[in-house]
């Protein structure tokens, strides 16, 4: 009697280790398995989704076109690029300028429909900073440069500005301002805008298409 109980026990726990042992076990490792995979590929599309934030913001670029104003015949073209590290590049062209160095600036109102472009607003200057030259104590974030322009008339300009954005809704973003080409050269000094004189061209800023 005694031997027929103890080898029911043993068929008992024969049974309840094949059990555990059983497809249970099995699928356990098949669903571990699957998480790992579902993993990895959880870390590709985040991997994707970043790579797809850098080239956006990368390929964000806007542009104004240039036209007369104050009675000139000037006309011209701005090329605006957000850069990877943020920065945004701006590439400008004009034609029909009198020769000699002028000032450009970004201006508040991306409005261009006056003659002499005051409908532009005064500089752009979120910061309430005094206007100065860019890189250099204070200026305002519609400080540019001086574009020197040859006696046949044309002009270009290259610069890689810090502190700008495009269509990021920020103080920093130069859509629907005003870039403002000036008859005379910026000093850097003078309040408000550098004793730069009239705005013989004037163009809108929006995002390119």
């Amino acid at each position: 009697m005694m031997m027929k109980t103890i080898n029911y026990f043993l068929f008992i726990g024969a049974v309840s280790l094949a059990v555990a042992c059983g497809p249970g076990a099995n699928n356990s490792e098949s669903d571990a398995t699957d998480s790992l995979e579902m993993s990895d590929h959880q870390m590709s599309d985040n991997q994707m989704g970043n790579m797809a934030v850098e080239n956006e913001m990368t390929e964000m670029s806007a542009t104004a076109l240039l036209s007369a104003a104050s009675g000139s015949n000037v006309t011209g073209t701005a090329t605006f690029t957000q850069e990877a590290d943020g920065k945004v590049r701006l590439e400008l062209t004009v034609e029909n300028l009198t020769a000699g160095e002028h000032a450009i600036h970004l201006h508040e109102n991306g409005d261009c429909s006056a003659a002499d472009a005051t409908s532009a607003g005064g500089h752009w200057n979120p910061s309430g900073d005094d206007h100065g030259k860019r890189g250099e104590n204070d200026y305002h974030a519609g400080d540019i440069d001086n574009l020197t322009v040859g006696e046949d008339g044309k002009g270009n300009l290259e610069m890689v500005v810090e502190g700008w954005s495009i269509g990021d809704g920020q103080d920093s973003d130069i859509l629907n301002k005003a870039i403002i080409i000036h008859a005379d050269a910026d000093d850097f000094t003078s309040q408000p805008s550098g004793a730069a004189g009239s705005r013989v061209a004037c163009g809108v800023i929006q995002e390119a298409g």
